[in-house]
């Protein structure tokens, strides 16, 4: 089977660091899906408007060939024992679990899923009908492979367990902005860079307070420290 991009998405987020690690953990944060040519008529969205979420089938692009596991095929079985399992950060970056138990990026076919808030419809001269959504975790740029309606009756399960993410409480973190910085922002984007940081982007074995990190955000270049629960932004 060959699939190919029926749309690409945009973000303010151009690289995979600051990524929320979960769709709909910045719930604020902007996006907006542009349908490949073959698919850019309004006919093939007829009626998206009635849902409130959708499903995004996507690709973990950014993983480079050689983060990417290797085919059983083509290797020995050695070499595929490590990537059998994966470290998730709500664990704290050193456990480990099954790759099938977990949501990790690094899968055997780089596919993602995840479920975003359905904004609205916007007609482009030039894109045709544009999707815009909420709290999406994919970078810009990210090929979609497919787009389906959230139905809560069907998706929605709210009993259900949720191995170890029901027993590791996460909890966000205070985000601090001076004002001449979040200046520079409009309201909206600054709402999002609030969400997004509050999700702590960095990995999860760094607890260096003097360290600075930075993070392209809406065409700014973001530098930030965490100490003690706050995330600090410095320049922007």
């Amino acid at each position: 089977m060959t699939i190919e991009p029926i749309a690409f998405f945009h973000s303010p987020l151009t690289s995979k660091f600051g990524i929320p690690r979960q769709s709909g953990l910045a719930a604020t944060l902007p996006g907006h899906i542009v349908l490949a040519p073959p698919y850019r008529h309004e006919e093939a969205l007829r009626g998206l408007d009635g849902f409130d979420y959708l499903w995004l089938i996507w690709e973990f692009s950014a993983n480079t060939p050689s983060t990417r596991h290797p085919s059983p095929l083509t290797t020995h079985l050695s070499p595929l024992i490590s990537h059998l399992t994966v470290r998730p950060p709500r664990l704290g970056g050193n456990e480990r679990v099954g790759v099938f138990a977990s949501r990790s990026p690094f899968r055997p076919n780089s596919l993602g899923l995840s479920c975003v808030r359905f904004d609205r419809i916007e007609m482009s001269p030039h894109e045709g009908p544009v999707i815009h959504v909420l709290g999406a975790d994919l970078m810009d740029g990210t090929p979609i492979f497919d787009i389906k309606p959230y139905v809560a009756y069907a998706d929605a399960h709210a009993d259900a367990r949720s191995g170890f993410v029901d027993t590791r409480q996460w909890q966000p973190l205070q985000v601090v902005i001076d004002a001449a910085v979040e200046a520079s922002f409009t309201p909206a984007e600054s709402e999002a860079l609030r969400a997004v940081l509050a999700q702590d982007p960095r990995p999860r074995y760094h607890d260096d307070p003097e360290r600075v990190y930075g993070m392209p955000f809406a065409g700014h270049d973001v530098k930030f420290r965490v100490a003690d629960g706050i995330v600090t932004v410095l320049d922007a």
